[in-house]
């Protein structure tokens, strides 16, 4: 028995009414949350739930879980993305690790990565990745510039075992043996470690002029007060993935004085009228801390504000040319930030195109000393 035109016109509204419109934006996101680098992520996913719920007059949805710090789990969130939720753009990890093992998913399925980590791809391998972190090799100059200006001859190296470790070396070592700088002594240990008692008693006999730690978020304490504590007395860097509060309140009097390389996000109030990030970084500080209390800011939560800069510049471009959920619109989102141009962000001026996907100029890092447990700038 045929169903009157009345039912029939309501039980097809309600079809509509429950699947997703047609125009809908979605976003998949991936981060730490737990695990080892969950003083990366969870600032990131706090600055995540301050998004708006539309861009260019379309619904965002926002996809957002938790990677635990593990590739496989990540792998695992990036196949969900692609294939169940069928996302138009991909964000995560904080992780080098993590962010790598996404990447050859995000390539598979031809949609945009935007990395949250300086995680480095073989070449023709990042066709579809762009990172929102600025490199090693852009922060590797900021940190060696001051080491000549401080009279640095010697570096000791601490750093992960992992690719983030690996990259770091790899962009610290040519830059430095560039300014007459050496590297004596170099060790490793795994992020999970608990203890690096035997690597700081061979750096500290070792006894070069300055060390560089190479250690993320809250992870980052560990090591440095094992070097101070086997009475190391000479300079101690850490790299942009250490720019954070956990640094301080984990390590305490034993991280006083200690060089940090930071994008501009964080210390925005510390920068010249003149610097092109200063009014963002404040607006994002702004933002941040009044949502979830003074002074809880980092550069990871920085990274996830400039990531809504790029998607309020790159969909209206995308959507003259398709509709999202296709491929066709992911295309065009990988099309619109190859050529968006020179853009301001709470992080410096990116400018992305086809053939850099990294965008950040050399002037970008900021040297950080912490001075009575807070950021003061070095110079």
């Amino acid at each position: 028995m045929s169903l009157p035109i009345k039912s029939l016109a309501a039980a097809a509204a309600l079809l509509l009414s429950a699947a997703p419109a047609l125009a809908d934006i979605t976003i998949g996101i991936s981060l730490p949350m737990t695990g080892p680098a969950s003083g990366l992520g969870i600032p990131m996913a706090n600055q995540f739930k301050l998004w708006p719920t539309s861009i260019a007059g379309e619904k965002l949805n926002v996809i957002l879980l938790d990677d635990a710090t593990d590739p496989t789990k990540g792998v695992q969130n990036a196949r969900r993305f692609v294939t169940d939720d069928k996302v138009d753009i991909i964000i995560g990890s904080a992780a080098t690790p993590v962010g790598i093992a996404m990447a050859d998913v995000a390539a598979e399925a031809q949609t945009v990565q935007l990395a949250a980590t300086p995680m480095g791809l073989p070449p023709g391998k990042d066709a579809w990745t762009f990172r929102l972190p600025q490199g090693n090799d852009v922060m590797a100059f900021a940190v060696v510039n001051l080491m000549k200006k401080q009279g640095v001859k010697t570096i000791g190296f601490l750093g992960y075992t992992d690719a983030y470790g690996e990259q770091w070396l790899k962009a610290l070592t040519p830059e430095a043996e560039k300014n007459g700088i050496k590297i004596i002594a170099a060790e490793r240990f795994a992020r999970t470690d608990t203890s690096v008692t035997a690597q700081a008693l061979k750096l500290t006999a070792a006894n070069p002029d300055a060390m560089l730690i190479v250690a993320s978020g809250s992870g980052a304490a560990m090591p440095e007060k094992a070097i101070v504590e086997r009475g190391y007395k000479g300079k101690i860097y850490q790299t942009h993935a250490a720019a954070t509060k956990d640094l301080m309140r984990i390590g305490g009097k034993d991280v006083e004085g200690t060089f940090v390389v930071s994008g501009p996000a964080v210390v925005g109030d510390l920068l010249p009228d003149s610097h092109p990030s200063k009014k963002l970084a404040m607006a994002f500080v702004a933002q941040y801390d009044k949502a979830y209390g003074a002074g809880t800011h980092n550069q990871f939560a920085g990274h996830a504000f400039d990531a809504l800069i790029v998607m309020e510049k790159i969909i209206p471009v995308a959507l003259k040319k398709a509709k999202p959920g296709s491929k066709e619109f992911r295309a065009a989102l990988k099309d619109a930030m190859e050529t968006m141009g020179r853009t301001n962000f709470s992080h410096g001026i990116m400018n992305w195109t086809k053939d850099d996907h990294w965008g950040y100029t050399m002037e970008t890092g900021v040297m950080l000393v912490v001075k009575n447990g807070d950021w003061a700038l070095a110079n």
